[in-house]
């Protein structure tokens, strides 16, 4: 994925992107859940992004290190 990407141009429109501002980074995180796991990206002041696809564990291990807590979404199918 290249940098000058942004999240929402990588995942599409229907993707659901939450934006934390985290102490542990210095740039704006941006965290996309789907079935297997998630994508962590982190956008820069320069507007590049670094964008990390994590399985499932990585992906709630890396969450669990930033001390991000991801919301259910109210429509979320059980």
């Amino acid at each position: 994925m290249p940098a000058e990407m942004t999240l929402r141009e990588v995942l599409g429109d229907e993707a659901e992107i939450q934006t934390f501002n985290v102490s542990s980074a210095k740039d704006t995180v941006l965290v996309a859940r789907f079935a297997g796991g998630g994508v962590i990206s982190y956008q820069r002041a320069d507007g590049t992004h670094l964008h990390t696809l994590n399985t499932a564990e990585g992906f709630e291990r890396k969450l669990h290190d930033l001390g991000i807590v991801i919301q259910p979404r109210e429509n979320a199918e059980d």
